[in-house]
């Protein structure tokens, strides 16, 4: 059964960091392209940060230079290295992964809020 599980989300405030993780089950992440997105109450799903099998990362223009996409192949899990987060970085971020097939699975999110 595959399953993907991200944690590490939680509370801070303006200017904190954050590192969540999508740890997987049942696939191998370092065969699926990787996204991260998040999406906030009232808002659409924005992506944030990718990483493809091979290792290539790209991210959003609102998130360039603050967050950091990881894979660790030996623990089968991708990180998200969330510095000098914003208020407006609040939302439920998701961690997806698509096979060579096209085919999709997420994980059921982790809640990141960001307030004073």
């Amino acid at each position: 059964q595959v399953q993907l599980v991200e944690s590490g989300g939680g509370l801070v405030q303006p200017g904190e960091s954050l590192t969540l993780s999508c740890a997987a089950s049942g696939i191998r992440l370092s065969i699926n392209d990787i996204d991260w997105y998040r999406q906030a109450p009232g808002k659409e799903r924005e992506p944030v940060a990718a990483i493809s099998r091979t290792g290539i990362t790209n991210y959003s223009d609102s998130v360039k230079g603050r967050f950091t996409i990881s894979r660790v192949d030996n623990r089968n899990t991708v990180y998200l290295q969330m510095n000098s987060l914003k208020p407006e970085d609040t939302a439920v971020y998701y961690c997806n992964a698509r096979d060579s097939f096209g085919v999709s699975r997420r994980g059921q999110g982790t809640q990141v809020t960001v307030s004073s």
